[in-house]
């Protein structure tokens, strides 16, 4: 039984709470494999995610320096489930709009196993048209959207837009796990 988790972090501030899923995804018997956007690794080190998963993490899609695979494709064929957590405003935008431009944005494009977006910005960001008609694309195509919550902003607003409590996306992978196995 595979349990292969491909899991994208995105460059908003809950980014950290991408830890606390990662470990407990490990807790659960997956085997994760963390790619992250350069914006992410300027706020969680990807180091975090190396000691939390003994895998090495990729930010950059022309990273050569343990073996001449190309990683994204490879990543994107073992995989049983993709998820962004957190899935920042720009990166539901490209996931929806084909756009391949780094590490996580060219393994989404290439994966065809089910997917967990996680939404995780400032509510005006979210309420916005395009963001919306972007989730509704993505929904369209079969991916599986968990949150965002309702709560405070890393600004001190109020509003929808912090990232689902970790327990939510965990369900949620797992249940998509369920689907494929």
């Amino acid at each position: 039984m595979s349990r292969n988790i491909l899991f994208a972090v995105s460059g908003g501030i809950a980014a950290y709470k991408a830890c606390d899923a990662v470990s407990k995804l490990r807790q659960a018997g997956c085997e994760v494999r963390v790619i992250m956007t350069k914006h992410a690794a300027e706020l969680v080190a990807p180091a975090t995610f190396e000691a939390l998963t003994g895998n090495k993490v990729y930010t950059d899609t022309f990273d050569f320096s343990d073996d001449a695979s190309i990683k994204h494709i490879v990543f994107a064929q073992q995989a049983d489930v993709f998820v962004a957590a957190p899935a920042t405003a720009n990166l539901i935008a490209k996931f929806a709009h084909g756009i391949a431009d780094d590490m996580v944005t060219s393994t989404y494009l290439a994966a065809t196993c089910p997917a967990v977006v996680c939404p995780s910005m400032h509510a005006n960001m979210y309420a916005n048209t395009a963001t919306q008609e972007n989730l509704k694309t993505l929904e369209r195509r079969g991916v599986m959207l968990v949150g965002p919550t309702e709560g405070r902003l890393a600004s001190g607003d109020m509003g929808r837009g912090p990232l689902a409590p970790v327990n939510e996306i965990i369900d949620a992978v797992l249940k998509q796990l369920e689907a494929v196995e």
